[in-house]
C-alpha cells in the first residue's frame, strides 16, 4: 500500500529539509515546495494527504494560497498551518477557510507528529461518516452461516491478500457492495480510503471527470481514483460503463497512471479496483458494449454472490440482523417475527435479494403495530406485483392515514419499477419520469437503499 503523503510548503529550507528528515523517518512520502507556484504544481502533480503550509512566505503567503484552494474546488485534505508569529486574525481566517490546525515555530518534534497523526485520523473519521450517511451501510460482515456465505467469505479472504483487480457478479440487492468492502476491509489495505462510484448514478458526459478528475486553470478537481489512492475504488454497474471510458481505465490497471480531463501531466496511483455487475459481461463483450481487454483483466479473480433465495437459510439471522440494527441506529419500535412469518420469508423467492429484505423489516418495523410481526402482515408487504381489485385498478392500504398510505403506495411503487430496470438510478429516473436530484431525495426519505448492490 502507497504511504501517506504529505506536501510540505516552507520558503525556508532548514524547515523544509527539517520537517521532510522527520516525517520521512515516520514512513511518509514527503513533497516539498518552496513557495505558492511550487506548491501550485506540487498539488496538481500529485493528490497530498496532508499539507503543512508556512503563512508568511515571500510572494503568496499561505492564507492567500489556502483560500486560493478552498473557493477552487475545496481543500483536497487536511491543512495545518505553521508559523513562528501568527496573529489572532490570521488564525480565524484559517479556521474559517478550513485549516485542521496551527504548529508554531520553532517546530517540536513530538508536536509535529501528534498533529500529523490526529489530522490523518480525523480525516479518516470524517469520511467514515459521510460514508455511513450516504451510503447507509451497516454490515461491514456479510451476514450469514449457511455454508454458502461461510465459503465465500473465506473466498474474499483469500481474495483480500492479493493486489489484483477482482470482478463481483450477482443479482441487484444481492450484497455485491458489502463483499467489496469486505475485501478492503480484509486486506493490506484496510487502513486506506474505500472510495465507491456507481456508473449507473451518473451521466456519461461526467462519468470520466468523476474517474479522473479535471483541470482548468488553477483549478484542480481530484476524481475518485485519486481519492483512492493507496486503498480501493469500487466501481458498481460497471457494465453501464462507456467504452472511451472503459480505454481510460484499461490504461489505469497497465500503466498505473493517467492524466485528468483538461490536463498534460501523468497522475501516478497505486491502488486496488473492485468492480461490480449484475449483467453477464461475457455477453456485453460479445455484443460490443464492453472491451474484452478490460473483461479479462478484471475476471481473473471474478466473485459470484449468490441470489438470496440460494442461501434461504440465512434469512433468519439477516432478519434478526436488520431489525437490531434499525431499532439500534434509527431508533424504530421493537418487532419480532413469528415463527409462521418467518417461515413464509425462508420460502419467499426474494426478488430484491438482501435489499429487498432490509427494505421490507424496515417497513413492518415502521408501519405496523404490536410486537410480533404475524405471517398475515407479511404476506402483505412480500407482494412484488401491484394487487389489482375487481376494476383491475391496483388496490390501496385505505385503512391506513393519508400520508402513511402515500408513502406506502410510493415506496411499494418505486421499489418494484427499480427492480424491474436492474438497481439502476438512471433508468429509472427515466421510467417513472422524475429528475434524477429530486428522485434521490425521494429514494432515501422512503428509506429504499439503491447504492448497495
Amino acid at each position: 500500500m502507497t504511504s501517506r503523503h504529505i506536501l510540505v510548503v516552507d520558503d525556508e529550507p532548514d524547515i523544509r529539509s527539517l520537517v521532510q528528515e522527520i516525517l520521512e523517518d515516520e514512513g511518509y512520502t514527503v513533497t516539498t515546495a518552496d513557495g505558492g507556484e511550487a506548491a501550485r504544481k506540487a498539488r496538481r502533480a500529485r493528490r497530498p494527504d496532508l499539507i503543512l503550509l508556512d503563512i508568511w512566505m515571500e510572494g503568496t503567503d499561505g492564507i492567500t494560497l489556502l483560500r486560493e484552494w478552498s473557493e477552487k474546488g475545496g481543500l483536497p485534505c487536511p491543512v495545518v498551518m505553521m508559523s513562528g508569529h501568527g496573529t489572532v486574525e490570521t488564525a480565524v481566517e484559517a479556521t474559517r477557510l478550513g485549516a485542521y490546525d496551527f504548529i508554531e515555530k520553532p517546530i517540536s518534534l513530538a508536536k509535529l507528529l501528534l498533529t500529523v497523526e490526529r489530522a490523518f485520523e480525523s480525516d479518516r473519521l470524517q469520511r467514515e461518516n459521510v460514508d455511513l450517511r450516504e451510503h447507509a451501510q451497516p454490515v461491514v460482515e456479510p451476514q450469514g452461516k449457511s455454508a454458502v456465505m461461510t465459503q465465500l467469505r473465506e473466498q474474499a479472504k483469500k481474495l483480500a491478500q492479493h493486489n489484483s483487480w477482482v470482478l463481483i457478479s450477482g443479482e441487484a440487492g444481492a450484497g455485491k457492495g458489502t463483499f467489496a468492502r469486505y475485501i478492503h476491509d480484509q486486506s493490506a489495505r484496510r487502513d486506506g480510503p474505500f472510495v465507491e462510484i456507481a456508473v449507473g448514478s451518473i451521466s456519461e458526459e461526467n462519468s470520466a471527470a468523476e474517474l479522473f478528475g479535471s483541470e482548468e486553470g488553477e483549478a484542480v478537481h481530484y476524481g475518485r481514483l485519486e481519492q483512492a489512492n493507496g486503498g480501493t475504488l469500487s466501481i458498481g454497474d460497471i457494465a453501464d460503463m462507456d467504452l472511451q471510458t472503459q480505454a481510460r481505465l484499461l490504461s489505469v490497471f497497465q500503466t498505473h497512471s493517467f492524466t485528468r480531463l483538461g490536463g498534460s501531466e501523468d497522475v501516478e496511483v497505486d491502488l486496488r479496483v473492485i468492480a461490480t455487475t449484475q449483467r453477464n459481461l461475457e455477453d456485453e463483450v460479445a455484443a460490443g458494449r464492453f472491451r474484452d481487454d478490460l473483461f479479462y483483466h478484471l475476471n481473473v479473480v471474478p466473485l459470484h454472490i449468490p441470489a438470496l433465495r440460494e442461501h434461504a437459510d440465512d434469512v433468519h439471522e439477516l432478519l434478526d440482523y436488520y431489525i437490531d440494527y434499525l431499532v439500534t441506529h434509527e431508533r424504530l419500535s421493537y418487532r419480532h417475527f413469528s415463527v409462521a412469518a418467518q417461515n413464509r420469508l425462508r420460502n419467499y423467492d426474494w426478488p430484491g435479494n438482501i435489499r429487498e429484505l432490509k427494505n421490507l423489516v424496515q417497513r413492518l418495523l415502521i408501519l405496523g403495530t404490536g410486537e410480533e410481526i404475524e405471517a398475515a402482515e407479511v404476506e402483505q408487504a412480500i407482494s412484488t406485483q401491484p394487487v389489482t381489485g375487481d376494476s383491475g385498478a391496483p388496490a390501496l392500504p385505505y385503512d391506513l392515514p393519508l400520508r402513511e398510505a402515500r408513502e406506502k403506495f410510493e415506496h411499494d411503487y418505486l421499489l418494484h419499477q427499480l427492480t424491474e430496470v436492474g438497481g439502476s438510478v438512471g433508468k429509472l429516473a427515466k421510467r417513472v419520469e422524475m429528475e434524477r436530484t429530486h428522485l434521490y431525495r425521494k429514494l432515501r426519505a422512503l428509506g429504499i437503499d439503491h447504492k448497495k448492490g
